[in-house]
């Protein structure tokens, strides 16, 4: 696995491949397009802290390219990029922000709710930043061409990459793990668990009008036409049966209402996988890879960007 650091106006990403990052050995690899995979980390987490779990996809990518049937068929490189979340890692200024409501005084966070959803909202626009900026950074002597972006995320990520799919037109393929997108229903839960009431200041009016105007939840994700922003998109959800922290009857509402648009193209695939909690399971790993294979990697007719 190579890695690369790269600092995008203060943002510190990294980018992993099975290859040299640039220029590949055999000569060959660095002819295909390149399709890169934003992976988000969780909260309270840091970029570095999900490079195993980019490890684990780039060993189960490489397991495919041995078999030399499949590997005809791959027609872009895949490149995964992480980095630090609004206020983790290196760009940490309130540890405080990142934590929940909590019974000890000096771990309560009061604004918990408001704070875990600007951190997805602040992860969206990042991502769509550097669709922008990217590029440049990677092939200032156009050595590559990027041919998709797609996005996944684990946790906070997973939720984060609800958001990023309804409002980024450029990305058109997500992977969403131990997310949610119903955020009020999510957050609603814990606050009746953690004896906080639905009001200010926890909830501030204005937070809940924000939520009403953006979350996923209230997009029109159900419709058959072009006001539904999930039309046309490839989508696999990744839950586990035995989650508490984010249960999956906080998503199945959405899921299962969820309409992609198959005759467009969209694709909906979602699996609860049993005795799994809250972690990102090998399970997991092999069927994002399978996805990112089938809908992505070995697809000639890439989107558009």
């Amino acid at each position: 696995m190579a890695k690369r650091a790269i600092v995008v106006a203060g943002i510190t990403v990294n980018v992993f491949s099975l290859d040299n990052p640039v220029e590949a050995t055999d000569g060959t690899a660095a002819q295909k397009p390149v399709a890169i995979l934003f992976l988000l980390h969780g909260r309270d987490m840091r970029a570095d802290t999900i490079e195993l779990v980019v490890k684990a996809f780039l060993d189960e990518l490489n397991t495919r390219r041995k078999d030399g049937e499949q590997a005809a068929k791959e027609k872009h490189d895949l490149w995964i990029v992480t980095f630090d979340l609004p206020n983790h890692g290196q760009r940490m200024v309130d540890s405080l922000a990142n934590k929940a409501w909590d019974k000890d005084p000096a771990k309560h966070n009061a604004r918990h709710a408001i704070d875990m959803y600007a951190f997805q909202v602040g992860a969206g626009r990042d991502v769509s930043f550097l669709i922008d900026f990217l590029p440049s950074y990677l092939f200032p002597n156009n050595e590559r061409t990027i041919s998709q972006w797609l996005i996944s995320g684990i946790s906070l990520g997973g939720h984060a990459t609800w958001r990023i799919l309804k409002d980024e037109p450029r990305i058109q393929l997500g992977i969403p793990i131990i997310g949610c997108p119903d955020y009020l229903r999510l957050i609603s839960d814990r606050a009746v668990q953690s004896s906080i009431p639905i009001e200010p200041p926890y909830f501030p009016k204005s937070f809940l009008e924000y939520l009403k105007k953006h979350d996923p939840a209230n997009a029109p994700y159900t419709a058959t036409d072009s006001t539904n922003p999930y039309r046309g998109k490839k989508i696999l959800v990744l839950s586990g049966k035995e989650d508490t922290l984010v249960p999956w009857n906080a998503s199945e509402s959405f899921v299962e209402g969820l309409n992609v648009g198959e005759e467009e193209g969209g694709v909906k695939q979602f699996l609860v996988e049993p005795g799994i909690g809250h972690t990102c399971s090998p399970t997991m790993v092999k069927e994002t890879v399978a996805f990112l294979w089938d809908h992505a990697l070995t697809n000639g007719d890439a989107p558009k960007l």
